[in-house]
């Protein structure tokens, strides 16, 4: 079966995709079986790669089959589909890692597409809700014994004669679609890297082989965006390059530590009501672009490059967005149940009117002009359709009125913005395989991290260093201290540790945080390289004042500098 054509595979899909969920259910954890029971009778590692075990390879095309005939038996929606940018954002003119080796540039026309999606008019972003769940095609033994860093080359060189799993991400879990993604990030960044020492030595240029924002703590939106927006017209391809930033006035080498405090200031300042670029709802406590903002399109391109360089820099952001902003980043308009998440108030004011039973012309009158508020709290009206304040709503329409009114707030209000945004967003991750590898709800997850923080899953995977243990007096004090804080605390905790208050993709048993002692008992506070996610603690005579030197340390924690 997984060797059958492509049209033969179509056919198949479409067949099965008439199956019940449980038939379905039942097809899947039949493969799933299979290829777990391979999975643990065998030893598999970096010399003996499952990508060569034939049986789990078949499997897989075959799960792929089931995944395709699982969304189409879904609930699908193959129209609504965003516009693409007028102007193509521009790929890199400079050689490739591939082009260095000999190798013709592959990808050149864009992002990989599946062949199965073109086959079949559908793709994964498409599907609202699978007949069965996403997860249920999930193998963790499979993901477990991965070597990722040989499965992205085989996805890579794209060889007849290896399989990577990267080619079926439904299979895989975020943690390690992350890693695929990391490995491709890094692999660009050295490519950057060398083709500026390349051109320094032949062309004389200037050796750059990073891309360095320093920026004065006080003034960060400015000196960071008018700086990006400078290399975005100047030269896009350096918005590839490793990112590297520096506060003036300040000390702290950027190894990533002083790269995630950067994006966290910037987040702050660009969500800050007094900005005006993003409006905030009370009810869903979630940011939406502000359709009446002051700020121009060039504005709203930088913030997409911020974005954009969080995910390339694998650096997390708090930001709250609703679901429907990565549904639009992956180029999927906003319908009314996208209205559900980023506005509940009007959703379910919508709901009503559609379910309404008596006459929506008479007690309801209203017509096909609706109010918004500008940026100084004043009512503007807008006609969803010509003469629309002429136009009442009735039980006929009401539909159309509906559609009309979601379409007005989740695209055509914010058309401007939101291409703006996604067009800076493209400038970073146009050839990652992002697009390809993820749902909405993953790159949420890629961009802020997850929420919950399960401060015992890091204490078991915590690392000790210079004299301290696990069984060290002042490492069970610790964790005593650590695991009796409150939640705001833990956050704090985090971000003096780690950058940020989030925890990674797959949580924090994922963070690999090190503890090392930093001299006997004195009256220095706890300090950390946020960098590599080390804690430096001294050891304090006692519990109590282990406790007082820590909360002191967390709560005022601010800048770098060198130790």
């Amino acid at each position: 079966m997984s060797k059958l054509p492509l049209p033969a595979q179509a056919k198949l899909i479409r067949l099965w995709s008439k199956y019940t969920a449980a038939q379905i259910r039942r097809m899947v954890e039949t493969f799933q079986q299979l290829i777990t029971y391979r999975v643990i009778s065998n030893e598999f590692s970096s010399r003996n790669l499952v990508n060569d075990d034939d049986a789990v390879v078949a499997a897989t095309k075959c799960l792929k089959i089931m995944h395709y005939a699982n969304i189409i038996a879904g609930d699908v929606d193959t129209g609504h589909n965003e516009e693409e940018d007028d102007e193509a954002v521009a790929e890199s003119s400079e050689i490739t890692l591939q082009e260095l080796l000999g190798e013709e540039r592959r990808n050149k026309k864009g992002p990989r597409v599946d062949p199965l999606e073109t086959e079949l008019g559908v793709k994964t972003i498409d599907c609202r809700k699978p007949l069965v769940s996403f997860e249920d095609f999930i193998n963790e033994p499979l993901n477990d014994v991965l070597e990722m860093d040989k499965d992205y080359t085989f996805f890579k060189v794209e060889t007849e004669n290896k399989f990577s799993f990267m080619t079926c991400p439904f299979i895989l879990n975020a943690v390690t679609k992350n890693l695929g993604l990391y490995y491709d990030n890094r692999i660009r960044m050295y490519s950057e890297r060398r083709i500026t020492v390349l051109y320094s030595l032949v062309q004389g240029q200037q050796l750059n082989p990073y891309l360095r924002l320093k920026v004065r703590r006080d003034y960060i939106i400015d000196d960071a965006l008018v700086r990006l927006e400078m290399i975005a017209m100047e030269n896009p391809a350096d918005l590839k390059k490793q990112l590297y930033v520096e506060f003036e006035g300040e000390q702290g080498v950027d190894e990533g530590g002083v790269s995630k405090e950067f994006f966290q200031l910037v987040v702050e300042e660009i969500f800050n009501p007094d900005i005006g670029m993003f409006t905030y709802d009370e009810s869903s406590k979630l940011f939406w672009f502000n359709t009446s903002s002051f700020e121009t399109e060039g504005q709203f391109t930088l913030i997409g490059i911020v974005l954009g360089l969080a995910i390339y820099n694998n650096c997390i952001l708090d930001v709250h967005f609703p679901m429907v902003v990565y549904r639009k980043l992956l180029g999927k308009k906003g319908t009314l149940r996208d209205l559900e998440d980023s506005h509940p108030v009007l959703f379910q004011s919508l709901k009503e009117l559609l379910e309404y039973d008596g006459c929506v012309e008479d007690d309801m009158m209203i017509t096909f002009q609706i109010s918004q508020t500008d940026l100084f709290g004043t009512p503007v009206m807008c006609e969803l359709k010509d003469n629309g304040n002429q136009i009442p709503v009735t039980n006929e329409n009401r539909k159309e009125f509906v559609e009309l009114y979601t379409e007005y707030i989740l695209n055509k209000s914010v058309e401007k913005q939101f291409k703006a945004f996604r067009r800076g967003f493209h400038m970073v991750t146009n050839e990652s395989p992002l697009k390809y590898l993820f749902r909405p709800e993953e790159i949420e997850l890629l961009v802020c991290g997850s929420p919950n923080l399960d401060f015992q899953a890091l204490e078991d995977t915590t690392e000790y260093d210079g004299g301290y243990s696990k069984n060290s007096r002042i490492v069970r004090e610790f964790w005593e201290i650590v695991q009796a804080f409150s939640d705001e605390q833990k956050r704090l905790f985090l971000q003096f540790t780690t950058g940020t208050d989030r925890a990674p993709v797959g949580g924090l048993g994922k963070l690999k945080m090190i503890i090392a002692k930093n001299g006997p008992d004195s009256e220095r506070l706890p300090t950390s390289h946020t960098c590599f996610n080390v804690l430096l603690l001294p050891e304090y005579c006692n519990k109590e004042k282990l406790s007082e030197r820590l909360l002191k340390a967390i709560t005022y924690a601010k800048g770098f500098g060198m130790l």
